[in-house]
C-alpha cells in the first residue's frame, strides 16, 4: 500500500501529532508499505529526513515552535500524482490538511482524516468567539468531505457527530510500554527535583504544553497542599505566568525520550486539567509508568481513566474537587499502589503495533467507501456505507431559492433572453437535476425562485418563507442579509435572529436548508462594512450548526472578493461570479466533480455578459440615490421570477424552462 501522510506538525517540533505520525510511519515501514510525507518545513530548511516534501511555512507569532503552511493545492496535487497514493492520511488536518484534502480529491484518492486537535475549544479558551464559529464551520466542512474520519475517543466522536460529520470511527493512540514503565523510577532524579523531601511527601506532576487551552492555571489549586511537591514538565506561552503563580513548584521545561520516561515514572501522582483534549496521550504514558492519574471528567480522559480504579476523574472546572482528589491519593500510599497496578494493566494492550494494524484496516475501509462514492450520482448526507451498498441516496426533487438580488440573478445575462437574468440558483437547479437519477425518462426535478431584488430579512420571514412552505420543497437555499447590513444603523444580532427563525421553520417542515454567508468585493468602501458582515456570518455559521442546515460559506471563497467577478454596477455579480457560487453550492450538496465542471463551464461560456451602457454614476449611482430619497427600492413592484415550480432537466417530452 502507498500512503501519503499530510501532517500539520512534524519534526523538529515534537508534540502529540508529530509523535503519532512517527509511530504511523514506523509501522508502515515494518509492514512493508510505502509512505510519503508532506509537512511544514522548519525555517529555511525544507528537506525531510524521509521520502516526502517539506512545504514553506511561517511560525505562529506567539508560539514559534508551531508552524503554519498553506501551499497551493496544485503543488500538493503534483506531489501526490507523482507518488500515486492508495490513500491520503490527514494528520490533525486544519490548514495544510485542508489543502491536502483538496489535492487528494484532484488525484481521485481516498482520504482518512485523523481528528486530534480540538481547535474549536482552543479558540474558546483564547476568547475568540468569531474564530470559534469559523473553526467549527471549517472542522465540519473538512471532516464531512473526507472519505473517513477517525476520532481518538468517544467524546471526540460525539463532537464530530454533533457537527454533522458522518463516517466517524474510533482509533485511539498506542503507548510505548517499554519506554514508559515503572522500572524507570529513579530515586536520584526524585532527590534532585525535590531536595530535602521527607519520606511522607509525594511528587505530583503535570506533563504537557503550558498554554491557556491546556488549562494549566488550574494547577494553582494544588498550591500549599500538605505533603505535596509540585513538578511541571513542559514549555509554552503560559510558562512565565504559571511560574509567578506557583513559586514553590519545580519547572523542568520540555523533556522527551528517555528523560521524559524517567520523569514520568518518578511522579507519585499525575494531574491532567485540560478539558479540550480529544485523547490525552500523557495520561496513557503516566499509566504505563505505574502512576495514578487525576484528570478532568470531560473529553478524552473519560476513555482512559476509570475513576476509583486507576485514578480519579474530578468535576470539570471544580478546583476544590481537583485539590481534594489529589489530596486523597497523595495521602494514601496503599491506594496509590493499587491504582498504579490497575493503570499499568489497563494500558498493557494499547500498543502502537495493534493500533497500527487497526489503522491499516481503516485505510482499506476508506478505499471501499471511496469506490462507493464514485459510483453514486449524488454524494448526499449521510453518505453510503459498505453495509448498505444497495440503498439509494437521498434525492432532492423540489428546490426553492429564497433571497434578494443575488439569488434573483441580477446582472447574470449569460445565455439569457434580453431583459432577463439567469443567476446562481438557476444554474444550481440544473446541476442538481442532471446529477439525480431519472426513471423511465421522466423529469423528476422541480424548481422555484422566490428571491426579489432589494429584499431584506424581514421580507424573508414574512413573505418568502410562507410562500415557500406552501410549495412543500425538500431543499431550500437562503442567501440574504446584505441589504440589511448596508443600512446606516443595524442590529446585526437581531437580523441574524430573524434568519434563524426562518431556517428553523423551514427545517421543521422537513426540508434541507442551504444557508449561505454574505460577502463583499475587495474595495476600499467595502472595508467599512467588513466588521458587520463578519459578525453576521459568524452568527450564520452558528445557526447552521444548531439547526442542521448545510452551510454554504461564501465569505470563505477568496475568488468572490475579486473585482473580475463583480458586474459593472459594482454591487452584483456578473456571470462568472454566479457560476462560482453555483458550483460552490453544488460542491456543498455533494454533486460529484463540481469543481472540475465549474472550470469546464467557464471555458465554454467565458462571460457573454453584455457590457452596460452609460457611466456608472448616471446608470447606477444616481438612480439609487433618487430611490433612497423617495423611500423606495429597486424591488418595489417586482414579483418573483419563478413563483411556482418549473420542470428542470432534459426529458423526452419536456424541456427545461430555464436558459441552457
Amino acid at each position: 500500500m502507498r500512503v501519503a501522510v499530510v501532517t500539520e506538525s512534524f519534526l523538529p517540533h515534537m508534540n502529540g501529532v508529530t509523535g503519532s505520525v512517527l509511530q504511523t510511519l514506523g509501522h508502515l515501514e515494518r509492514r512493508g508499505h510505502e509512505a510519503y510525507v508532506i509537512a511544514p518545513g522548519a525555517g529555511r530548511e525544507h528537506a525531510l529526513a524521509m521520502p516526502g516534501r517539506a512545504v514553506p511555512s511561517l511560525p505562529l507569532p506567539r508560539y514559534p515552535a508551531v508552524r503554519v503552511a498553506a501551499p497551493p493545492v496544485a503543488s500538493i496535487a503534483r506531489a501526490l500524482r507523482a507518488f500515486r497514493p492508495d490513500v491520503v492520511h490527514l494528520a490533525s488536518p486544519f490548514v495544510l490538511g485542508w489543502q491536502g484534502l483538496l489535492a487528494a480529491e484532484a488525484v481521485d484518492a481516498p482520504t482518512v482524516a485523523v481528528y486530534q486537535t480540538d481547535v474549536i475549544s482552543y479558540t474558546e479558551r483564547y476568547g475568540l468567539p468569531r474564530a470559534t464559529a469559523l473553526a467549527a464551520s471549517h472542522v465540519r466542512r473538512l471532516h464531512r468531505r473526507a472519505t473517513l474520519s477517525l476520532a481518538p475517543s468517544a467524546a471526540a466522536r460525539r463532537q464530530l457527530e454533533g457537527l454533522g460529520v458522518d463516517r466517524v470511527s474510533l482509533w485511539g493512540r498506542g503507548v510505548d510500554g517499554i519506554r514508559f514503565a515503572p522500572h524507570r523510577r529513579d530515586e536520584g532524579w526524585r532527590a534532585r527535583v525535590a531536595p530535602g523531601m521527607r519520606a511522607d511527601e509525594v511528587i505530583v506532576g503535570y506533563v504537557g504544553r503550558l498554554a491557556p487551552e491546556k488549562q494549566v492555571e488550574d494547577l494553582v489549586a494544588l498550591r500549599g497542599l500538605p505533603g505535596v511537591r509540585l513538578v511541571v514538565i513542559g514549555d509554552g506561552p503560559a510558562r512565565g505566568a504559571l511560574e509567578r503563580r506557583l513559586p514553590e513548584a519545580t519547572f523542568l521545561g520540555h523533556l522527551h525520550g528517555d528523560d521524559l520516561a524517567v520523569a514520568m515514572a518518578g511522579l507519585d501522582v499525575f494531574v491532567h486539567p485540560g478539558e479540550s483534549e480529544t485523547f490525552g496521550q500523557t495520561i496513557q504514558e503516566a499509566q504505563a509508568s505505574g502512576v495514578p492519574v487525576v484528570a478532568t471528567g470531560r473529553g478524552g480522559p473519560l476513555d482512559l481513566v476509570r475513576s476509583s480504579i486507576d485514578g480519579w476523574l474530578y468535576r470539570p472546572g471544580d478546583a476544590d474537587d481537583l485539590r481534594a482528589r489529589v489530596a486523597d491519593i497523595a495521602g494514601d500510599a496503599a491506594k496509590r499502589r493499587a491504582f498504579a497496578e490497575a493503570a499499568r494493566t489497563a494500558v498493557s494492550g494499547r500498543t502502537w503495533e495493534s493500533l497500527g494494524d487497526a489503522l491499516l484496516g481503516h485505510y482499506a475501509r476508506a478505499a471501499t467507501l471511496h469506490r462507493i462514492d464514485r459510483a453514486r450520482p449524488v454524494r448526499a448526507w449521510p453518505r453510503a456505507d459498505p453495509t448498505a451498498v444497495d440503498s439509494a441516496p437521498p434525492l432532492w426533487r423540489r428546490y426553492v431559492a429564497l433571497g434578494d438580488s443575488i439569488t434573483e440573478g441580477l446582472c447574470d445575462t449569460s445565455r439569457a433572453p434580453a431583459g432577463s437574468y439567469r443567476g446562481w440558483a438557476d444554474r444550481l437547479a440544473q446541476l442538481l437535476a442532471l446529477a439525480g437519477p431519472r426513471s423511465h425518462g421522466a423529469v423528476r426535478f422541480s424548481y422555484a425562485n422566490l428571491a426579489v431584488r432589494s429584499r431584506r430579512v424581514r421580507h424573508l420571514v414574512e413573505e418568502q418563507v410562507p410562500a415557500c412552505l406552501s410549495l412543500r420543497p425538500d431543499l431550500v437555499s437562503v442567501l440574504i442579509g446584505a441589504n440589511d447590513l448596508v443600512q446606516a444603523r443595524v442590529d446585526v444580532a437581531a437580523v441574524a435572529g430573524e434568519v434563524e427563525i426562518a431556517v428553523r421553520r423551514l427545517r421543521e417542515s422537513g426540508a434541507d436548508v442551504v444557508l449561505g454567508t454574505v460577502f463583499l468585493p475587495s474595495r476600499m468602501l467595502a472595508g467599512v462594512l467588513a466588521r458587520r458582515f463578519a459578525a453576521y456570518n459568524a452568527r450564520l455559521r452558528e445557526i447552521a450548526a444548531a439547526t442542521g442546515a448545510i452551510l454554504l460559506d461564501l465569505e470563505a471563497v477568496p475568488e468572490l472578493r475579486g473585482l473580475e467577478v463583480w458586474a459593472d454596477d459594482k454591487v452584483h455579480l456578473r456571470s462568472a461570479g454566479h457560476r462560482l457560487v453555483a458550483y460552490r453550492a453544488a460542491e456543498a450538496l455533494g454533486v460529484p466533480h463540481a469543481e472540475a465542471l465549474a472550470g469546464l463551464d467557464g471555458a465554454f461560456h467565458d462571460d457573454e455578459d453584455v457590457p452596460a451602457a452609460g457611466t456608472w454614476l448616471r446608470r447606477d449611482a444616481l438612480p439609487w440615490v433618487w430611490r433612497r430619497l423617495r423611500g423606495r427600492t429597486a424591488g418595489d413592484g417586482v414579483v418573483a421570477k419563478l413563483p411556482a415550480y418549473v420542470a428542470v432537466g432534459p426529458g423526452p417530452r419536456s424541456r427545461s424552462s430555464l436558459p441552457q
